[in-house]
């Protein structure tokens, strides 16, 4: 269902996106370390309850809107009918990163050294690179043949999640002054995908 629409045309915004800009006011304001979800909550006006029917632990907020964008990945490859399964994955990567928000940035990434994000930070970001990656060689495989940990699927599924994710690096690092995302995530996806297309 679609979300209420505001007079200037914009879409309200969600509930768990008021709790992800809470903690990131919260984490510049005092670290993330000294921030607990209690105090995410009150300033987001919602109890505790209410988080943890968005989030499962505090490091999520950090990446709400990272894991928006990749959400659909699964149902974006298996909609796929292009016969290249590199650029099957090339397509199905440039479709995420057109459906993000532009003026959603990830607060973790953008300011991780203000916020004190340490191990914890980590840990959350390599829980979601290997689900990525194992949804990305399964596909490969299943068009292929091979087993997702053989060497192809693998390396097809982290050479375009390596590009993808380095474009999105700049894309934050990059401001204000910062284009698209989709730009910035095709010009790093073309080479590779071609590439490995050859092979």
């Amino acid at each position: 269902m679609d979300e209420p629409m505001r007079r200037g045309g914009r879409p309200r915004r969600s509930s768990a996106e008021v709790l992800a800009d809470a903690a990131a006011e919260l984490f510049l304001e005092q670290g993330y370390a000294r921030t607990t979800v209690d105090q995410i909550a009150v300033r987001a006006g919602v109890s505790r309850a209410t988080f943890f029917n968005y989030f499962t632990a505090k490091s999520d907020v950090l990446w709400l809107d990272l894991d928006a964008a990749v959400a659909s990945l699964p149902e974006l490859l298996a909609a796929s009918t292009e016969p290249s399964a590199v650029r099957a994955v090339e397509e199905a990567l440039l479709a995420a990163a057109r459906a993000h928000d532009p003026e959603r940035v990830p607060w973790a990434i953008a300011q991780a050294e203000v916020m004190g994000i340490g191990p914890e930070l980590v840990a959350s970001v390599a829980t979601r690179v290997t689900a990525q990656h194992a949804t990305v060689a399964a596909f490969v495989a299943g068009r292929t043949g091979d087993h997702p940990a053989a060497l192809w699927p693998q390396t097809v599924s982290g050479a375009m999640l390596g590009a993808a994710g380095a474009a999105f690096g700049v894309w934050v690092a990059d401001g204000v002054a910062r284009e698209p995302l989709v730009h910035y995530v095709a010009a790093a996806l073309s080479p590779v995908a071609a590439g490995l297309d050859e092979v």
